[in-house]
């Protein structure tokens, strides 16, 4: 069974507790919570008060994916606010460092990949990572296209011994989710699929009958 993670990224901003208990009441494995600092990704999203608000009005499974430039640096203040799992960028600044760091504070550690990264440049972090995000867009902004030749990063990870979770975030639907989770990905992060959708528990049962 697949795992769905909304990403609040799409849900209307004056209404993220309203989000977070339609993902709760439909079944949503965890709740996907995306940080941009606009110079990463040219996009600003949310602080850590948000997360703590959120947390304490609708207890989830938050994992909170840190594209940010300089991620140690909020690594903890993350934590505090109630992420479950914080997933820090290859790309970015103080790598294995941030990895340690989430590991030490009793977190799931998880490595994210741009998509013209190469998934071997995990290699040597391998035993501090629990999951790898594919990122299948650009990352700063919802709504782009998935880029399937993304998903043959996942197949690259298990020949690399990588026993973790797989998940894979952007362009992810109803139309394309079986291609995604045949290819080996395990989590799907829907944004616009989710919450734009007429019938969100009908987007959970489909992810998780396949």
């Amino acid at each position: 069974m697949a795992k769905i993670s909304p990403s609040l990224l799409a849900a209307d901003p004056a209404c993220l507790g309203d989000a977070a208990r339609l993902a709760l009441r439909t079944g949503c494995d965890e709740l996907h919570f995306d940080v941009m600092d606009g110079r990463f990704v040219p996009n600003l999203t949310f602080g850590p008060h948000i997360l703590r608000g959120l947390a304490r009005q609708v207890p989830f499974w938050y994992d909170v994916h840190l594209m940010l430039q300089r991620p140690l640096a909020f690594v903890e203040a993350f934590a505090q606010a109630g992420a479950g799992a914080i997933t820090v960028h290859a790309e970015a600044e103080a790598f294995a460092q941030s990895l340690r760091a989430i590991r030490g504070l009793g977190l799931k550690a998880g490595a994210s990949l741009r998509p013209g990264t190469p998934a071997r440049c995990l290699l040597e972090n391998l035993p501090l990572i629990d999951r790898v995000l594919l990122m299948t867009v650009e990352p700063g902004f919802g709504g782009q296209k998935l880029m399937p030749q993304v998903l043959d990063k996942a197949r690259a990870l298990r020949e690399m011994g990588f026993a973790g979770e797989i998940a894979a975030d952007g362009g992810i639907n109803a139309l394309n989710a079986s291609e995604v989770v045949k290819a080996g990905v395990g989590v799907l992060i829907m944004g616009t699929a989710f919450f734009g959708a007429q019938d969100a528990a009908g987007v959970v049962r489909l992810v998780h009958a396949l």
